[in-house]
């Protein structure tokens, strides 16, 4: 159930519908094996599911993995966005889902370039949301 949350956090936090969920399930396994090591992150990840998930029961009457409407999970991390909780299933989720090469192509990023001789001559002028 931890995991089920945590994964369904990391799409709420960083929604890209065109992702897989087995994309944010690996950017969880860090978290998954910091926990398997240290108690203190165990625990803060396990209580702090458990708080939005009583959040959740209390808002809408089910937890929080099992809310359909994106809006009222939203609004749940709004709440708790200042926790370390939050933050630490935030920070460990920036670097570990779009270090994944696998997303890079549905980003529509190449991945380095320096030892291709930078962007300037391979389509960087060919971006039109700039």
């Amino acid at each position: 159930d931890t995991m089920r949350s945590l994964v369904k956090m990391a799409r709420d936090i960083f929604p890209h519908d065109r992702f897989a969920d087995r994309y944010y399930v690996q950017a969880i396994a860090p978290l998954d094996q910091a926990a398997a090591k240290d108690k203190a992150v165990r625990t803060l990840l396990q209580r702090g599911v458990r708080e939005l998930d009583a959040a959740a029961q209390r808002k809408h009457g089910k937890p929080y993995a099992q809310l359909q409407d994106e809006a009222d999970r939203v609004a749940l991390l709004k709440a708790i966005e200042t926790t370390p909780f939050f933050e630490k299933v935030r920070g460990e989720m920036v670097t570990s889902l779009y270090d994944n090469k696998a997303v890079w192509p549905l980003l529509g990023y190449e991945g380095s370039s320096w030892e291709k001789g930078g962007y300037a001559n391979r389509g960087f002028n060919d971006i039109d949301w700039i």
